[in-house]
């Protein structure tokens, strides 16, 4: 009865499942039903992938209760950062549209015209692209469903530190 139901492990392999479908529909609304991601989303999907490459190293790695415990600190900060840029979009979206920063360039541009650290930054920003509600599902926008994503994450990842 001292058995959890759910070993690390078990977590680890839920986590990457769950980013591999949350990245799978990103790309399904971009490639499918056309909605092109604005900067704050691209930077939410690197944030989704950095929790899914820390998933998978751990699946592999198979670690010791240390490293697990390392494993889940790295796992639960990153999806904590990546729901602060969920935020940060959700805030840009409840601006009224006389106060939403102005729309930006392509991506492309940004990344061919300015330094890397520069590009960075303006991603990390956002613009008005950002501020626009493209899809709801159930009254909830893209980056409001990725907020409760990595929400839902960092638990998965902070309860590893129990075991």
């Amino acid at each position: 009865m001292n058995q959890m139901l759910i070993t690390a492990q078990r977590a680890r392999w839920l986590i990457l499942i769950a980013i591999i479908g949350l990245l799978a529909f990103g790309y399904f609304l971009q490639y499918v039903e056309g909605l092109a991601p604005c900067p704050l989303c691209i930077t939410q999907r690197f944030f989704f992938f950095l929790c899914g490459l820390t998933a998978l190293i751990a699946i592999i790695h198979h670690p010791a209760q240390l490293m697990t415990r390392i494993y889940a600190i790295l796992g639960a900060s990153f999806a904590l950062a990546g729901s602060g840029f969920a935020g940060r979009q959700l805030y840009l979206q409840s601006l009224p549209a006389d106060q939403a920063p102005a729309c930006g360039p392509s991506l492309e541009f940004i990344f061919d015209t300015f330094s890397m650290s520069e590009a960075l930054s303006i991603l990390l920003r956002g613009d008005g692209n950002c501020a626009e509600v493209a899809w709801q599902f159930l009254g909830t926008s893209i980056p409001g469903w990725a907020a409760i994503s990595f929400i839902g994450l960092a638990i998965a990842w902070l309860i590893q530190l129990r075991q």
